[in-house]
């Protein structure tokens, strides 16, 4: 089955490339901000068990999780405002044209950090709606790694700002935060992607429509290069929603 985006990119819809990463209550699933696995678990009403292999017609769990800590999830600009947004409510549209990048980010002092300069020369000038960021190396162990403590790689404000400046709407990234693990509450990049210039007191030209999605995981055999993206949320009035961002080859 194709689909017309736009009457200009003709996509198969029989072909997605899924980058996002399952939830599950697993030591596998990935974890960041010091929380615990998720719980999936069958609700209990004295003896009666909402699970089949217990003896219920069905399977009946409860999910707790969060949404940042937990895997691949989309955030609005009220991740980080005093006032609340909702990313069910500023995120209206779901197509967009996408770019995807590789980058090996670079040593500075004790981090590693990506810099406008390695944007910049991988975009080639392109302005897509989104872009998505492959870190490298590529390690499998992204689907499944504890990052609390570790001080992963992250953007610096300068490329926040590139990219807000180039007109990139959505941006899309395999490490748990576009920002330091440690940073003393700064969120320099989000910040500037958001053009948010006070938590308290929001500008009127910060970006409302645009996301963050962190926590993907884009295999080794997608290429770089241009894609559609569709970025699906669950409809959880929340700045921030556990997504599943699709790929599909134009």
């Amino acid at each position: 089955m194709k689909a017309l985006i736009n009457n200009t990119f003709e996509i198969d819809l029989s072909k997605p490339i899924d980058i996002s990463i399952p939830l599950t209550n697993t030591d596998a699933n990935p974890i960041a901000w010091y929380i615990e696995k998720p719980q999936i678990e069958p609700v209990r009403f004295g003896d009666w068990i909402g699970q089949v292999s217990e003896g219920s017609s069905t399977n009946f769990n409860n999910i707790f999780f969060n949404p940042h800590g937990h895997g691949t999830h989309t955030e609005c600009l009220g991740h980080i405002t005093r006032e609340f947004y909702s990313i069910n409510q500023c995120l209206k549209q779901f197509f967009f044209t996408a770019e995807l990048i590789s980058i090996e980010p670079e040593s500075i002092g004790n981090d590693l950090a990506i810099t406008k300069n390695q944007i910049e020369k991988a975009l080639k000038g392109k302005t897509p709606e989104a872009i998505i960021i492959r870190t490298l190396p590529n390690l499998e162990s992204k689907k499944h790694k504890n990052y609390s403590n570790t001080n992963p790689p992250y953007l610096l404000e300068e490329v926040a700002t590139f990219i807000r400046e180039s007109g990139i709407k959505h941006l899309l990234i395999d490490l748990p935060s576009v920002d330091r693990e440690e940073d003393e509450g700064r969120l320099l990049a989000h910040k500037a992607f958001w053009n948010v210039k006070d938590v308290n007191n929001l500008n009127a030209d910060a970006r409302l429509d645009c996301t963050i999605t962190e926590m993907i995981f884009v295999d080794d055999e997608v290429k770089d290069g241009s894609y559609i993206l569709n970025l699906q949320i669950a409809s959880f009035e929340n700045d921030a929603s556990p997504s599943k961002p699709i790929l599909y080859q134009i």
